[in-house]
């Protein structure tokens, strides 16, 4: 990769570019992509053009064939913990945003509370926890966080975080504590887009967030997980960049393992209408195209999805599947009293649920995919 970084790389992709290069997709081209066994990012290109959509039944089988290659017939589960939902950004898609209107009760869980969730959660088998937050680094800063991160670290062998972006010492604070992965989506490569939504907050700060994953990289955290929040621009556009910035991690964070999830807008706030809606057949050919452009990465599917389509989706490329989550502090144990939830669920099916739902697709569920060693290794 001759490009120095991820924003020259994203830079060298403009959106008129990959328009050109949509435009110039043929039916023959569709199926050089499907047959090469190293493709670039023309041969993504054609993949997710319409014109892929009458080879969509062999792409899956490719997609099939390569995710069992890598990955057997393995399917990882894992569930959210809700630290906390105060925000200081007001990103306009967002239930939790500071400006959202929404009035229900913002909380941050006590170490304590943090403690009856965990138990709640590691009753039901689970193994893999990510601790979520919203965008309030003077709230709910790093030093909590990593408190909350040794709290869990005695319930779960793997701990991962979903929160704002940090600098290079903040996430050596959390990988002292115990960090094994962090989720960061860009939300939109289209930096445009970008600054139309998000309106406050650090978060507006574009560039910041491209390299915050490399960042936690460099700092040795072992799983990178990104994404585009679907729905906010064109997806066609959107999975190419965020390809791109996932095959950068591949080459500068190598002692990294990189992942990609793709959240869909789908319940947003009563004042945001989602511009660029995913339906579900470009939801599922987005997939396969990156999974077969990106076949060594893993594949992450959250609870937005409904159960019927989540089940349909885990022979053809997932890795990983979210359950019995809450998106809301205190979600687990709580004792009756309601706090705002970022996004409502469109799974609410319990761990054994999904556990089961992965059986009948011929696939075994995994609570933990490495030992305990590795953490002192």
């Amino acid at each position: 990769m001759t490009v120095r970084s991820i924003k020259e790389l994203i830079e060298s992709w403009p959106a008129e570019r990959i328009i050109e290069a949509f435009d110039a997709v043929t039916e023959e081209r569709v199926l050089v992509a499907i047959g090469n066994e190293q493709r670039d990012v023309y041969d993504l290109v054609a993949l997710l053009s319409p014109k892929a959509w009458p080879h969509l039944e062999r792409i899956a089988m490719r997609s099939q064939a390569g995710t069992r290659r890598y990955f057997g017939r393995t399917i990882g589960q894992y569930a959210p913990i809700y630290l906390s939902n105060l925000c200081a950004a007001d990103c306009i898609y967002c239930g939790f945003a500071a400006q959202s209107g929404n009035t229900e009760r913002r909380k941050t869980l006590s170490m304590d509370e943090l403690e009856v969730e965990c138990k709640a959660l590691t009753s039901q088998g689970l193994q893999s926890l990510l601790i979520v937050t919203g965008e309030a680094p003077k709230k709910v800063d790093v030093h909590r966080i990593a408190e909350a991160v040794r709290v869990a670290r005695r319930h779960f062998p793997s701990v991962s975080v979903e929160i704002y972006a940090l600098d290079d010492a903040g996430y050596e604070v959390l990988v002292e504590a115990g960090v094994e992965g962090v989720t960061l989506y860009m939300e939109t490569y289209h930096r445009p887009t970008y600054q139309q939504v998000h309106l406050l907050g650090e978060k507006t700060v574009y560039d910041y967030r491209l390299d915050a994953l490399t960042r936690a990289g460099r700092a040795g955290v072992r799983r990178l997980n990104l994404g585009a929040l679907l729905g906010l621009y064109d997806w066609r556009a959107e999975v190419v960049w965020a390809a791109l910035h996932a095959k950068a991690l591949q080459k500068t964070c190598w002692q990294s393992a990189v992942s990609l999830s793709f959240p869909r807008l789908r319940h947003t706030p009563e004042r945001f209408e989602i511009p660029s809606p995913v339906d579900d057949r470009s939801f599922v050919q987005l997939m396969l195209a990156l999974r077969l452009f990106l076949p060594e990465v893993g594949f992450n599917l959250s609870t937005r999805e409904p159960p019927a389509l989540r089940d349909r989706l885990i022979p053809l490329g997932i890795t990983m599947m979210s359950a019995g989550s809450s998106t809301r502090p205190g979600g687990y144990a709580s004792t009756g009293e309601e706090t705002l939830q970022q996004f409502a669920l469109e799974d609410t099916r319990s761990p054994a649920e999904v556990a089961q739902a992965v059986r009948r697709a011929g696939y075994e569920p995994v609570w933990k995919d490495f030992d305990e060693a590795f953490h002192s290794s």
